[in-house]
């Protein structure tokens, strides 16, 4: 379990519930409890949670219970006791799906055990639930190290000669060699009893590419004066593109915002049908069946209250007649949840309508 990062922050779970219950979550007590875990006392710390979580009705709610229950399952990972753990992170995301924390100790725990399917949807959840989520995105870039490894692995156990599968499982395993970052320890950040009332988790940081060597600047060669050529003729002037063509393609960039906006407002009013019928029967599902994505998707636009869908800076990009791409600010906004995500959107006509082909975040 050391080369996948745990989360022992609940970075959004003061924020969310303070939409839901209307005011931040006092956590003098699970601060103190906190601060044993961070010293190493466990079974101290397990002791005294154990009390202050019986000490309240069992269906009480609210940002101190969430966050001692999710502190209870830090520690019985620590202790090795991970089908309780597992236990109470399953239950946090079905209690609190907009949380991605829950979603990547599940992933942890699951890799732990050799389970890299589970493991690999846990964190497409949590990236689904918030794409700007650096952790699960390092997290999930390290699952498919591991699958592929095995992948390669049973190459070579089929073709023993295959130069190729040799060559690209050593380079898997030296990621997860001694030497690399792989074993670095769980990193710790402030406890989840102690987290102020925060933000969505941020922007994950971009590994910054490997910049060519700068060309060196041209010499500047003084030009030999020449003779004054002989007066030309006026080169005549472009021709402008037919009317016909700038309608056409205005019409066009018009039809594909109106689609987009369409699908916003229907997000926004919480019609399923309606939102789902701006999507093209190829749509590229994010992971999983057809069937399965658009269960997921009536699910989290049916149990918000209240949902708000803002576009902002919309760009179009038309590739031909049929096909084009929209790259805009997304802003949503529930009773539960606040976000605000780049997305791009590619488009294809069909007939006289535009349908949403596939789903990306950034640009």
């Amino acid at each position: 379990m050391s080369r996948f990062r745990i989360a022992t922050i609940l970075a959004s779970l003061s924020c969310t519930l303070f939409f839901t219950f209307g005011q931040p979550a006092r956590a003098d007590e699970l601060q103190d409890i906190n601060k044993l875990y961070k010293q190493g006392q466990n079974d101290k710390a397990l002791e005294r949670l154990e009390s202050y979580l019986t000490s309240r009705p069992k269906d009480a709610q609210g940002p101190k219970i969430a966050q001692g229950r999710f502190l209870k399952g830090l520690i019985l990972a620590e202790q090795g006791k991970n089908a309780e753990a597992i236990q109470i992170f399953t239950r946090l995301t079905e209690e609190y799906p907009e949380l991605p924390e829950p979603y990547n100790n599940l992933a942890v725990l699951y890799a732990s055990q050799g389970q890299y399917d589970k493991a690999r949807h846990a964190l497409e959840m949590a990236i689904s639930t918030h794409p700007s989520y650096a952790t699960a995105h390092e997290n999930l870039g390290d699952i498919y190290a591991k699958m592929a490894s095995q992948a390669y692995d049973k190459a070579l156990q089929l073709d023993k000669g295959n130069v190729a599968a040799q060559t690209k499982l050593a380079l898997v395993k030296e990621l997860f060699s001694a030497g690399g970052k792989a074993n670095r320890a769980p990193t710790k950040t402030t406890s989840p009893a102690a987290a102020p009332a925060a933000a969505p988790a941020t922007t994950p940081a971009i590994p910054e590419a490997i910049k060519p060597a700068p060309s060196p600047a041209p010499s500047i060669v003084q030009p030999v004066p020449a003779p004054a050529p002989a007066p030309a003729k006026p080169a005549p002037e472009p021709k402008a593109a037919p009317a016909t063509e700038q309608v056409s393609k205005s019409d066009t960039e018009a039809a594909v915002l109106k689609t987009l906006n369409g699908w916003a407002n229907a997000w926004s009013s919480k019609n399923v049908g309606a939102y789902l019928s701006y999507y093209a029967k190829d749509f590229k599902v994010p992971g999983g069946s057809r069937a399965s994505w658009e269960k997921e998707r009536k699910n989290r636009i049916s149990r918000p209250k209240s949902i708000h869908v803002g576009i902002e800076s919309p760009r179009v990009t038309l590739s031909d007649a049929s096909h084009a791409s929209i790259t805009f600010k997304q802003s949503y906004k529930s009773d539960a949840l606040q976000t605000i995500t780049t997305k791009t959107i590619v488009l294809v006509k069909a007939g006289d309508k535009w349908l949403i082909q596939q789903e990306r975040i950034g640009r």
